[in-house]
């Protein structure tokens, strides 16, 4: 395939990725409408409340729902920037991706937080898709995206601290959404990509450096930086 097919093409998926997470971020924000002018009573209804077996879809709604205007608004960036950085190499990966961590955290969250409390928000999202970016490109083999993750890692090294437990916080669905995360790096990895580079570095022998420093040129070409 062409230099120039391979831009277009990551290009396009760049383009939808962007739009893959205006949608989301509209419908989040449908949501909470919805919730705010009920009470609430959503967050409440479909949200993660552990240890109940009824309760178990909310797995699947409680990203969807927060509790008040700061708490969507101080997850939306977050889940925006990582979101999309996650979903631009293929946002059917990007799919297969979400469902895992969405999975990972909600499940964590009913096995580990206490069975008083009610679970919502995106934030095991944001965590997952950042322990996603942080460790892509060394499963993948793709210099550019070990570069982004280091960057993200540095930038958003506060995120952190969110991993740490407190009370009134839902650190267990950040826990087990970054652990999320980072297990869907391993499993949606890039096979071709890491056959090809184990191939080429047996072939290329001393020249390593140079092979990568090629390699992650023709890396931000192709994405057109």
């Amino acid at each position: 395939m062409s230099d120039g097919r391979t831009a277009e093409i990551m290009l396009a998926e760049a383009r939808k990725a962007f739009w893959v997470m205006v949608g989301f971020l509209a419908l989040i924000w449908v949501v909470q409408v919805a919730n705010w002018a009920s009470a609430y009573s959503l967050s409440y209804s479909y949200g993660i409340r552990p240890w109940d077996v009824g309760r178990l879809p909310g797995i699947v709604s409680a990203p969807l729902l927060h509790w008040s205007w700061a708490h969507i608004e101080g997850n939306s960036g977050p889940l925006f920037i990582f979101g999309f950085l996650a979903a631009y190499r293929g946002v059917r990966r990007f799919l297969g991706v979400t469902g895992l961590i969405a999975v990972a955290s909600g499940l964590g969250s009913w096995f580990t937080a206490d069975s008083s409390t009610v679970g919502a928000g995106a934030s095991g999202l944001v965590f997952g898709y950042f322990g996603y970016v942080l460790v892509r490109g060394a499963f993948d083999r793709h210099l550019i995206d070990i570069v982004i993750g280091l960057v993200m890692g540095l930038c958003f090294a506060y995120q952190f601290a969110g991993l740490l437990p407190a009370e009134g916080i839902g650190w267990q669905a950040h826990v087990f959404g970054f652990a999320g995360g980072i297990l869907g790096g391993y499993l949606f990895r890039d096979r071709r990509a890491a056959v090809s580079g184990k191939d080429s570095g047996t072939k290329a022998g001393g020249s390593a450096p140079a092979d990568s420093r090629s390699a992650l040129l023709k890396e931000i070409e192709d994405l057109g930086l």
